[in-house]
């Protein structure tokens, strides 16, 4: 029997999956996972019962990633299960920073008892003319789930498409469509595009990607789009941009007290994934990869340790083993069951930088004395017996 806790709401349609051996508790510091979408985990301490986390989403920043690797805890997120919500709303931005239509919506409301409005329209809408997207060229940074769907759909709408990525996966290489043209730095999509959106995770790399020197390098006029996170881009200098004019529109979805209100700003509150059907997927395949983790020990989508699959577990035993990437952790294993004559007829392993995970399927019971042997090496950080 398994318990998992809800830190946030979490669609019903994922949690359906979860059959008679899950029980939901209220008690965090008895659950064996954690399904979680925002709700910030930096401060949390993690009981030792705690095996996974499994964030209903993309960004796993309010999460504590290293922590959690040292403790043997695998955390998952749900990547592209969100996407095509992302894309949508991305495309909606660029169509409202490309034409006034906020504006105008406004300007019609506050004549919405003029019984002349009708009249007054055909003078004032001038005022809201923009420009069409099809022709203009769009930059798009990170070729993920999101950034493949946003460029691809922006090559339907007539749109020159740079793309720059350098590390774009196989499977995103063979989605993108032949008309994007692959920018060899970011600064070509900062000099060339009219449009700038931008798909990539907050690292340290990233944190204030676009700033002041990003922005110097851009057409006079430029439309920036964030629909990743807000601290890609530095607010001030953003701010700064708009103000100078140097950016016309900067389309964000995280509300910040330094960019609302500003004359050209756009800001949405974080609805980029908020729809039913994103929440549905992102729920579903959280609840997978934690039964799948659960049930048969396999990692799909981790963001701490490597990816492994050994398939579903048969009736014998299966032993995995979270570790530490060092040298003769492999031979200590398999030494420790062989001194108990405990054949393993399968056996995996897989690295990812300075963590790993082994699995082991054996041909005989594994008594308690082993697992806690096993759990003793020095650099094991977490042992499963299923």
């Amino acid at each position: 029997m398994f318990k998992y806790h809800c830190l946030n709401p979490i669609a019903q349609v994922g949690l359906d999956q979860l059959d008679e051996n899950y029980v939901n508790t209220d008690n965090a510091e008895e659950a064996d996972a954690i399904l979680v979408r925002s709700a910030k985990m930096h401060e949390m301490e993690f009981s030792g019962n705690l095996k996974v986390i499994a964030r209903a989403g993309a960004g796993v920043n309010n999460i504590p990633l290293d922590r959690c690797a040292e403790e043997g805890i695998v955390v998952f997120n749900t990547p592209g299960a969100n996407a095509n919500g992302v894309k949508e709303l991305v495309i909606a931005g660029m169509l409202l920073a490309a034409r006034d239509i906020i504006g105008g919506i406004n300007w019609v409301q506050e004549y919405e008892e003029d019984g002349d409005i009708a009249k007054i329209t055909e003078k004032k809408k001038k005022a809201f003319a923009g420009t069409e997207i099809k022709g203009k060229k769009l930059g798009v940074i990170g070729l993920g789930a999101i950034g493949v769907l946003v460029a691809n759909a922006a090559v339907h709408l007539g749109m020159e498409v740079y793309g720059y990525d350098p590390f774009v996966s196989v499977d995103s290489a063979w989605m993108l469509s032949r008309s994007i043209y692959h920018a060899k730095t970011v600064d070509e999509i900062y000099k060339e595009c009219d449009y700038i959106t931008v798909h990539v995770p907050a690292t340290k790399e990233t944190t204030g990607m676009i700033d002041k020197n990003a922005v110097s390098l851009m057409k006079k006029g430029v439309v920036i789009l964030n629909f990743a996170r807000d601290v890609l881009v530095n607010q001030e200098d953003i701010v700064d941009a708009l103000v100078s004019e140097k950016v016309r529109c900067y389309v964000s979805d995280f509300p910040t007290k330094e960019i609302v209100g500003v004359k050209g700003a756009i800001v949405i509150p974080h609805l980029g994934a908020s729809t039913e059907e994103s929440e549905d997927n992102c729920a579903e395949m959280a609840v997978a990869e934690v039964r799948d983790f659960l049930e048969n020990g396999n990692i799909t989508h981790s963001v701490n340790f490597p990816d492994c699959d050994m398939g579903e577990k048969g009736q014998g035993t299966r032993v995995t083993i979270l570790h530490k990437n060092v040298p003769n952790m492999l031979g200590q294993f398999t030494g420790l069951m062989a001194e108990r004559g405990i054949n393993i007829s399968i056996m995996t392993n897989k690295s990812r930088k300075e963590y790993a995970y082994t699995m082991m399927d054996v041909d005989a019971d594994v008594p308690a004395e082993v697992e806690a042997q096993l759990a003793g090496v020095d650099g094991v950080l977490k042992v499963r017996v299923l």
